[in-house]
């Protein structure tokens, strides 16, 4: 039997991509079939994908993390497994709304983004995709954050703006780390 996954794209950066006609960097649609889903091989996984919205996460406000959190809820009754593709400047943002304001969910809720978007040679976003794919099917039911080969839980997780990654707020990394 093959496992079933969720995923709700909403922009950020892993979907930003290039317009020829402004020279810009941007979110204009979700990249998650072109650019993540056709570079992997998982024959043994069926996905439901659901575009909630295209946005910079900076210029999301609190009824759109109200609406991502609802769709996580309705989603969540399928007993599938839900990653969440979310731009990285307010993802633990989002995180905490919904751990504050859904109950236990029924199911395992990963958050993911990259820090450059996954049509750059050099991006995060396969990797962190891969991971939280993977992370989803192994975990409780929770609320978490899976980025560069790492997976916190919620409450306790928050971005690390000097380094560029995430990192539980509890064990704080340094530049020595």
């Amino acid at each position: 039997m093959k496992q079933q996954v969720t995923i709700l794209t909403t922009g950020g950066t892993i979907e930003k991509s290039y317009c020829e006609s402004d020279g810009s960097v941007k979110n204009q649609e979700s990249l998650l079939k072109a650019m993540l889903l056709s570079r992997l091989r998982i024959p043994h996984t069926d996905f439901w994908i659901e575009e909630v919205m295209a946005k910079d996460s900076l210029d999301m406000n609190e009824s759109d993390r109200k609406l991502i959190a609802e769709k996580i809820e309705s989603h969540s009754e399928s007993d599938r497994p839900i990653v969440v593709l979310h731009g990285t400047d307010t993802m633990s943002k989002t995180l905490m709304h919904c751990h504050q304001n859904l109950k236990k969910p029924k199911v395992a809720v990963i958050f993911t983004g990259a820090m450059k978007p996954a049509g750059f040679v050099d991006s995060d976003a396969q990797q962190n995709f891969t991971e939280a794919l993977f992370a989803s099917q192994i975990v409780p039911p929770g609320f978490y954050i899976s980025f560069h080969g790492h997976l916190f839980e919620a409450p306790h997780v928050r971005k690390n703006h000097d380094l560029g990654t995430f990192e539980d707020e509890r064990f704080p990394l340094t530049t020595e780390d």
